[in-house]
Formats: C-alpha cells, structure tokens, sequence
C-alpha cells in the first residue's frame, strides 16, 4: 500500500453493441491473412491506453533508471523489426515478485520485476520480450475476444473474499496476476516461433529463450515453491523447450549473421541489487500483525486470516471468505467527512455514527447495513453488516472496514472489532527498519561447484537449490574462477 489514492478499478467492455452488430474483416499482420474481426485497430490501441493506466495502480513500477533504459532500448529496437513497427510500443517494469511478463493491445509491454531476477542473461529477456511483442502483433488479445463474441476482457482474479464483498474490496485491482485470458496453444506456439524470428533479428541467441523455459518448469516441478505465474497465463507444451531450441537452429541457419549475442556479464551486472521477493517496505504481515515501515502504522490480523497487499489497499479475510477486512486511504477534509460520504456513496443504512479517540487518534466510527439487492442478472446479493474506523493520522485519512454477512456478522463481530481498534502509531525501530532481500551480483574467485560457492556465500541450506534454479544451474555444476552467479543480501 502507498500513498497514492487511485480511483476504483473499472471492469472494461470491449466493445458495444454496436460493433457487436457489425463485424468486419481485418488482415493479421503476421499471417498476411484475413480475418474476422470485430475490433479496429485504433480501438485495439485505445484499449491498451485504458488498460495500462490500471496495471499502473494495480502493482506499482519498478523505479530503477539502468534497467528501465535497458528494456526501453531493447524494446523499441525490436518493435522496429516486428510486423507492427507503426505502434507506439512502451515497455515498464512492475514493482511485483510474481514472475510474469505479459502485454495488453496496443503496443503496451509489462516484465515484473520477479522475471527480471530470473533471467541470467540478455538473450533470454529478448526471446521472451520478443514473445510478448508477438502477441501484439499477431492480435492474439483481438481474437480472443472475437472468438468469445467480445465477452467482457476476462480479468481473472485470486478472489479470498466471498462475492457479496467484491464492490467494497475492489478485487480487480489486487488481484492482476493473471491478467488475460490464457490464449491458445496455436497463440502460444505463434508467439514462440516470433519471439525467436524478433530476437534473431536483433542479433541475440535465441536457443536462451529455450534454456530460459527450463528454468520455468525447473521451478514448476519443485513443489511448495513459488509457480511462476508465466506458466498460468501462458499455457506450455510438454515439448516447448524443444521446438523453440529447433526454431531457434532454423532460424539461424538462414540469417547471415554467424554470432548472436548472449551477455550474460552485463545482464547480471545490470540486476545487482534488484529487490528479490515480497518487499517488506511496502507493507508486510509477521506473528499476527500488519506493518508498514513507510506510512509507520499498523494493527492486528484476525489469527489463520490471509492477507493481501497491493498500491492501494490490504485486504484479510478467512478462508471461508464469509469475512473480509480492507485497508485503504480515502479522501475527505476529516475521519466523519470521509465516513458520511463513505455511507452516501454506498447507499447504506446507518445504524451509529460517533467520533472517538482510539490510540491517541481521531476517528470516527460507523455501523451500517447494506440490504439484500439483485443485480442486472436477477442474482440477489446476501444482506451485509458493516464496520468501520476511519482515522486521521500523518494527514492522511485510513478507513478499516470490516463486513460479514447479516447471518454471519456475529460469527466474526469480535474478530472485526478487535482489527478496527488496534490500527495504531508504528515506532518500533526493528520493524521500520526492514529491508527487503536483493540480488548480489559476485564473481567467484576458484572454480568449485555452485553448491559450494553459494555455501560459502551463506545461503542457507533449504534455499540452495531456489538459488541453482535463480543461477539457470544445477548445484553440482562447476562455476569456473572468474564466473558471475547471483546470491542474496539484505
């Protein structure tokens, strides 16, 4: 969670009915083929603009100048190359551990930081940024939805709340790390086979995009680890590995060029110092409570809750999801100014509204109920019962809600009660002065294998092998003096 207030994330159509009613065809600029098509080319590039905006909010950017050049630079000259170089194509890095890279219409590329930590060399960002230039190019999202008959852009989001709380929990902005619909196999294996023409083109060695695939699945097989989320929204073939390294060999058989760059030296150069993981300084839950190091808050999560952080709020909720507590920063000249038009708004009955003093802060308290309501699909939602503190402190304005169901309100009454009252001033140095784990960048001194040099680099037993899969090695591998290999600092 920051500082930045951003307005509710808005579910887009793609189209209206009117386009609906007149479908026309397009030629795919890849296949030179034409196609039915129900979305133009400048709404394609307006839906790009609508959307980035949102996963801007959604996870934040990665502020970090030498890397931002590098995927500018390596961006647009790969753009140049491909089948649309016409399109205003912008390349961002998101502030996310998910390892993930993906692109919206219109010439909008995105990497997380997460796969930017993963990637050992230049040559395996360009075959999978070629992979995602590919699926502009080659209007996979466009055909997606024409296939669909332009059924809403299908968000798929890590709901722990039940439905009934989606409107206040604004899911859609937490939960992006599946944004599109998976596409197809055929899409798939198109932007493969573009990721390796678009790399060759540029000069780099496209076998790592291969190599860089194993890595994944590497990862896939190890079990309670982290699954990349590359491997959801992106559909792999058994034999992937295989056909992009074929691919690859094809392609080169018929360039001119006779050497393709690799630059594994300057890549990890590059990442040194990248945050790696969850980034405490963000905001980060330990022995039962919620910390923030920047803003200097904090309070207590209900025990066996889970929790989940994003730029603009923290939601916690029981398995069950019959519960639900949000976090956010509002708008408003005062806690009672923000909490009336938090009832105005929703259109919520009140039931008590006071002001208080709770841990030295003025806040006001409010007690509401939503009745049942049907929506346009003539679904009728459950009743709910509300709860929420509204603070003022360091002049920001923070609402705690809380809501259950009329039926199960009781139920979590106390749990609410006791999260809405201990949001409270955060002076504990320990917890203000967390750092995050970064990417150390080290040159090894005497060829031994990896096991040994991450061992002598203090890498604790249990995560060796999370650091050969972060390294693209095997931890009986031989690391010859004078090798790179990433370890992790605080």
């Amino acid at each position: 969670m920051n500082r930045k207030i951003t307005a509710p994330l808005q579910i887009l159509f793609a189209l209206t009915l009117v386009y609906l009613l007149a479908p026309s065809c397009a030629v795919n600029p890849v296949t030179g083929k034409r196609e039915i098509s129900l979305i133009s080319e400048s709404q394609e590039i307006q839906m790009g603009k609508s959307y980035d905006p949102q996963v801007v909010a959604s996870f934040g950017l990665y502020e970090d100048d030498k890397m931002q050049k590098f995927i500018d630079t390596k961006g647009q000259e790969m753009a140049k190359i491909s089948h649309r170089s016409h399109l205003n194509y912008e390349f961002k890095i998101l502030d996310s551990p998910v390892i993930n890279a993906f692109a919206v219409p219109g010439g909008y590329v995105y990497f997380t930081r997460g796969i930017m930590a993963h990637f050992n060399n230049e040559a395996e960002f360009a075959g999978v940024l070629g992979h995602e230039i590919g699926h502009i190019t080659a209007r996979h999202t466009v055909k997606q939805q024409t296939k669909q008959t332009l059924a809403q852009l299908g968000f798929v989001v890590g709901v722990i709340a039940s439905k009934d709380f989606r409107q206040y929990a604004d899911i859609a902005q937490n939960s992006l790390g599946l944004l599109f619909l998976k596409f197809s196999r055929d899409n798939e294996s198109e932007s493969d086979r573009l990721g390796v023409e678009y790399s060759t083109k540029v000069g780099y060695d496209a076998k790592e995009m291969a190599n860089f695939f194993n890595t994944l699945n590497r990862m896939r097989g190890e079990g309670g680890g982290s699954i990349p989320t590359f491997m959801s929204t992106h559909p792999d073939p058994a034999d992937r590995f295989q056909k992009v390294g074929a691919m690859a060999k094809e392609w080169q058989a018929k360039d001119s060029k006779t050497n393709y760059a690799i630059n594994r030296n300057q890549y990890l150069q590059m990442i040194d110092g990248l945050v790696y993981g969850e980034d405490p300084r963000q905001g980060y839950v330990e022995n039962g409570r919620f910390y923030h190091p920047e803003l200097k808050f904090q309070y207590p999560i209900p025990s066996g809750w889970q929790t989940q952080n994003s730029p603009q709020q923290v939601l916690s909720a029981p398995e069950s999801g019959k519960a639900v507590v949000i976090l956010k920063l509002v708008q408003g000249e005062s806690a009672q100014a923000a909490a009336q038009s938090f009832i105005t708004e929703n259109e919520l009955t009140q039931r008590d509204g006071r002001g208080a003093r709770v841990n030295g802060l003025n806040t006001y308290i409010v007690e509401a109920d939503q009745p049942s309501q049907t929506d346009q699909s003539g679904q009728q939602s459950q009743a709910l019962r509300i709860l929420s503190y509204f603070y003022e402190y360091n002049g920001n304005i923070y609402q705690l809600l809380g809501l259950s169901t009329d039926v199960d309100f009781a139920t979590y009454a106390s749990s609410l009660r006791n999260t809405m009252q201990g949001f409270a001033q955060l002076t504990d140095a320990s917890k203000i002065n967390v750092q995050p784990e970064r990417i150390r960048v080290v040159k090894i001194g005497t060829t031994t294998t990896l096991r040994t040099a991450l061992t002598n680099y203090k890498v604790p037993t249990d995560r060796l092998e999370e650091l050969a899969i972060v390294n693209s090695m095997q931890l009986d591998d031989q690391v010859k003096n004078g090798t790179y290999i990433k370890v992790l600092k605080k």
